[in-house]
C-alpha cells in the first residue's frame, strides 16, 4: 500500500471549515475523551457521538485516518477485480462519512449513496460535509438514522461497507449484524467489504466477519488469497496493514501531534457472492531488503504463512519485489 495518503481536497477543506467552528481546546478536550473511549471500551449505554462538539472532535481526530484506510482497503480490492464497477453504494455505520468519500475516490462512477447512522448529530455534521463535494453521489447521498441490531439489512448495492463499527457493537448482535450483510450481499452478488482498526481485537473481529462470511456461501475476494482458515494463530499474531496519512495544521493542533503525518493500521475483509479473481500470495510483513535479495512474508493458498526468498539472479521478479510493499499482493496483478 504505496505512498502517502491525502484526503480529497474539498473534504479537507470542508473537515477545515467544520472545525474551525469550534475552540481548538474544546475539540482537544473532547478528543481526549474518545481517546479514553478506544482505550477502555465505549459505554453503550451512552451516544459516543451525542453533541455537535462530540461529533466534531470525532471527525478531526478519526476521519482522516479512517477514510485513508477505507479508500487503502477498497484500492486492494479494485486492483484485483478491474471489472467490478459499482455504481450504488451502502455505508453501514458510516459515523459523518469516511467510506463515503474514499469509496468515490476510488469508484467516481458511484451514482447512488445511502448512509445508515444511528447519532443525528453525526448525520447532521456528515451532510454538511458532502454538500462541499464535487462529486453528486455524495453531495445527495440519503442518510437514514438506523440502530444497528439482529434486524438490520443494508440496501441493496453494489458495494456494501462497514468500517470501524464492530467494536462499538455488542456481542450479541455483532454476528447477526455481519450475517443481514452477508445475505443481502448474495443476493445482489454485490461486495461487501469490513474495515476494523488493526489491532489484535480489530482483527479478531475481522476474523470472525470472515469465518461467518465463508460460511455463508460467499467467496473472499482480499486480502485473503484462499477461503480456508486463517494461517495465524491466535494469541501469537495478528493480520494487519498500515496507511500512512499528512497530517494538517488544525489536524496535529486537535490531536496536540507534532509530526506532519501518522501510520493508520487496519485489518480488512472483502467478500462477494461472485468469485472474483484474487491474489496468489499476500505481503503480510514489511518486506525484509538486503544486498541482491528480498525475503517476503507471504500468506499463501497452499502453504499458510511463508517466507519467500527473491535474489537479484531473477530478473524482472526481483526489480518487482523491490517495490512491494506490506499489504500488496504477490506476484503483482497484471495492470
Amino acid at each position: 500500500m504505496n505512498g502517502v495518503s491525502a484526503l480529497p481536497d474539498a473534504l479537507d477543506d470542508a473537515l477545515e471549515e467544520s472545525l474551525g467552528r469550534f475552540p481548538v481546546p474544546e475539540l482537544t478536550r473532547n478528543v481526549s475523551a474518545l481517546i479514553r473511549q478506544y482505550r477502555e471500551g465505549f459505554d453503550r449505554s451512552v451516544p459516543a457521538l451525542g453533541s455537535e462538539a462530540a461529533v466534531a472532535a470525532y471527525a478531526g481526530y478519526r476521519m482522516p485516518a479512517t477514510c485513508s484506510a477505507v479508500a487503502a482497503a477498497l484500492r486492494q480490492v479494485a486492483l484485483l477485480a478491474p471489472g467490478f464497477a459499482p455504481r450504488t453504494h451502502a455505508d453501514v455505520g458510516g459515523g459523518t462519512g469516511s467510506a463515503v468519500w474514499a469509496a468515490n475516490a476510488v469508484w467516481p462512477g458511484l451514482t447512488d449513496v445511502t448512509v445508515l447512522e444511528q447519532s443525528a448529530s453525526a448525520i447532521a455534521f456528515g451532510r454538511r460535509l458532502a454538500a462541499r463535494s464535487p462529486a453528486a453521489a455524495v453531495r445527495e447521498a440519503r442518510w437514514r438514522q438506523t440502530v444497528l441490531d439482529r434486524g438490520t439489512a443494508a440496501p441493496a448495492a453494489d458495494l456494501v461497507t462497514m468500517s470501524y463499527v464492530l467494536g462499538e457493537l455488542s456481542p450479541a448482535v455483532r454476528d447477526d449484524v455481519v450475517r443481514s450483510l452477508a445475505l443481502e450481499s448474495a443476493r445482489h452478488a454485490g461486495m461487501l467489504v469490513i474495515i476494523e482498526p488493526g489491532t489484535p481485537a480489530g482483527y479478531a473481529g475481522i476474523a470472525a466477519a470472515r469465518r461467518l462470511l465463508a460460511g455463508a456461501g460467499l467467496h473472499i475476494v482480499a486480502p485473503c488469497p484462499h477461503d480456508g482458515e486463517c494461517p495465524i494463530r491466535e494469541g501469537q499474531d495478528w493480520c494487519h496493514f498500515a496507511v500512512r496519512l499528512n497530517r494538517s495544521a488544525l489536524h496535529r493542533r486537535v490531536k496536540d501531534g507534532t509530526l506532519s503525518f501518522e501510520d493508520e493500521k487496519f485489518s480488512y475483509v472483502a467478500a462477494s457472492a461472485r468469485p472474483w479473481p484474487r491474489a496468489e500470495s499476500r505481503v503480510v510483513r514489511h518486506p525484509l531488503k538486503r544486498k541482491g535479495l528480498v525475503t517476503l512474508r507471504l500468506c499463501t493458498t497452499g502453504d499458510g504463512l511463508a517466507d519467500h526468498p527473491v535474489s537479484k539472479r531473477q530478473g524482472e521478479v526481483y526489480r518487482e519485489a523491490r517495490d512491494v510493499v506490506w499489504g500488496d499482493a504477490w506476484p503483482p496483478p497484471a495492470v
